[in-house]
């Protein structure tokens, strides 16, 4: 296959906390049917060794954007919080800035948690109320909600009056319609730079809790999240119309909200997995939106002349009823260990899938180590151009693998968990720098007080599923892939290049997490 000499459109189409093993072209065995996923696997190419660069959100949405590794940023563990500060700089290329440079139309249609800016303080009392609740109250019914004050609408009137000032359309965006984080507030959609409306009233508290919202905080009325997957549809649809009938490419980032909380399925998909479970029905009907999208491409006459990438932002998350759902046979991380949070590779192993007609050949398989954020590289090679220094420092286009070119450049891709524990994977072999999962699977303290060892090394082209820890065997090989680690930290950059400055200063261990843990341990390393 060769490369066309037209620039074709290019739509990203990024689902939120979808396990590896969640899709049916990857997992045979699985239970979950994913038949639009599936065509595209069938139609383009399977990556089998993808990874996203953390095990968290905001974190992998900050590198495929950028380009960059996320620990790079201020970002050092967990995610952006609700209101929270813009986690890309407003001098940092993005990919659809590159691409706007080139002549492409920009869009983003989705989940953003990237921070939008708000031009308020968000205390608790008004914006985020009673705090995180992971199970709904059930001493509360509609009669008893908790009511906005006219103090409260005022301040909601006012804050949400005024424009975002580091949302989409600041970071490369020409048009932005979507969430700024499903499960959290303020429940309401925001188009550009401006909410849809003023929320006026608390969110029920029937939709907080038991994997729906994790906070209360202001609301649209009659807000419900049902809508949500139906209304990326059609945005995604009337975008590609558009687009579709004027001179110029595009550039159409889709980060959905699904299979992630909040589990609200639309009616024609409860129980259609089969599995009495929503997250399974949810996927489904994720599969469903990205069947549409791909309808929605070819009844606009452009699907012929368009990159379409799947990817997944982490793992699954364990939450959802995955204990459930392995009774049943189905395994969301597939043969891998962990999941969302995790440093093992359940927690960043993802489903991604590429089809470019004429480019990619159909039905195809690459076993070759990718990262998401080589969407930059990618797209810069795909329209002739060379990144500076100082962006994508973590970008390796991927397009040599869509043409059976040959393999990339990328020899080593690090991971980061929720905690901000590292790993790093170079070939075979992978070196995880904690004693537990790094994540929710095995908390580290306990693991480090259970004398479990510092490293972990393990051979995943003879155990995938990281049951062996190698790490005394093969002490050499610890050092080895150490002292990469350190280089490209203390490098600022992964690829070639010169030097770059990360953020703040990292830290590869954190052993504060580990109290039990003696810092003279580290001279072994």
């Amino acid at each position: 296959m060769t490369i066309r000499s037209t620039k074709p459109n290019i739509i990203y189409f990024f689902v939120d906390d979808m396990g590896y093993g969640d899709a049916s072209c990857l997992n045979p065995d699985g239970k979950i049917q994913t038949p639009n996923i599936d065509r595209l696997a069938q139609e383009g190419m399977v990556f089998t060794d993808a990874h996203s660069s953390s095990a968290v959100c905001s974190p992998s949405r900050y590198s495929v954007l950028t380009g960059r590794y996320n620990w790079r940023s201020r970002l050092q563990q967990g995610i952006v919080g609700k209101y929270g500060d813009p986690l890309i700089a407003e001098d940092r290329l993005t990919v659809p800035a590159l691409l706007k440079q080139h002549g492409y139309h920009t869009g983003c249609i989705g989940k953003w948690h990237l921070g939008q800016g708000w031009d308020f303080a968000a205390d608790q009392e008004n914006f985020h109320p009673g705090g995180f609740q992971r199970h709904r109250d059930t001493t509360q019914d509609a009669d008893t909600d908790r009511q906005a004050s006219p103090q409260q609408r005022a301040h909601w009137q006012e804050a949400f009056s005024k424009p975002t000032t580091g949302g989409p359309t600041t970071r490369g965006f020409d048009y932005y319609f979507g969430v700024d984080v499903p499960n959290w507030p303020p429940y309401c959609f925001i188009e550009n730079d401006r909410t849809v409306g003023i929320p006026s009233e608390f969110l029920p508290s029937r939709l907080v809790g038991d994997n729906l919202a994790s906070f209360s905080g202001p609301a649209m009325p009659y807000w419900h999240f049902e809508q949500l997957l139906p209304t990326w549809a059609q945005k995604a649809d009337s975008y590609i119309g558009e687009r579709a009938a004027a001179d110029e490419p595009f550039f159409l980032y889709l980060p959905m909200t699904s299979p992630h909380t909040p589990l609200s399925v639309n009616k024609p998909w409860i129980g259609k997995s089969g599995l009495n479970n929503l997250y399974a029905d949810l996927m489904m009907e994720t599969d469903d939106v990205f069947g549409r999208v791909l309808t929605a491409l070819e009844r606009h006459g452009v699907a012929d002349n368009t990159l379409v990438v799947f990817a997944s932002d982490n793992g699954c998350a364990h939450y959802i009823g995955a204990d459930a759902l392995q009774a049943q046979g189905h395994f969301p991380s597939g043969p891998y260990r962990g999941y969302k949070s995790d440093a093992w590779d359940g927690g960043h192993r993802i489903p991604c899938i590429a089809r470019w007609p004429g480019v990619i050949g159909s039905g195809s398989q690459c076993g070759e180590l990718v990262c998401l954020s080589d969407l930059m590289a990618t797209c810069a090679e795909i329209v002739g151009d060379t990144l500076p220094d100082s962006a994508g420092e973590d970008s390796v286009s991927m397009l040599p693998l869509f043409c059976n070119a040959g393999a990339t450049q990328r020899n080593s891709v690090v991971h980061h968990s929720i905690t901000g524990k590292f790993a790093i994977r170079a070939d075979r072999w992978k070196l995880v720098l904690c004693p537990g999962s790094g994540g929710w699977t095995k908390n580290d303290a306990e693991a480090a007080d259970e004398g479990l060892p510092l490293v972990q090394l393990y051979d995943m082209q003879a155990d995938p599923g990281e049951k062996h820890n190698l790490h005394v065997e093969h002490p050499n090989k610890v050092k080895e892939l150490l002292a990469l680690l350190k280089r490209g930290v203390a490098d600022g950059r992964s690829t070639p290049g010169e030097p770059q400055q990360n953020d703040v200063p990292v830290d590869i261990w954190k052993l504060e997490t580990m109290p039990t843990v003696d810092a003279r341990m580290l001279d072994d390393y």
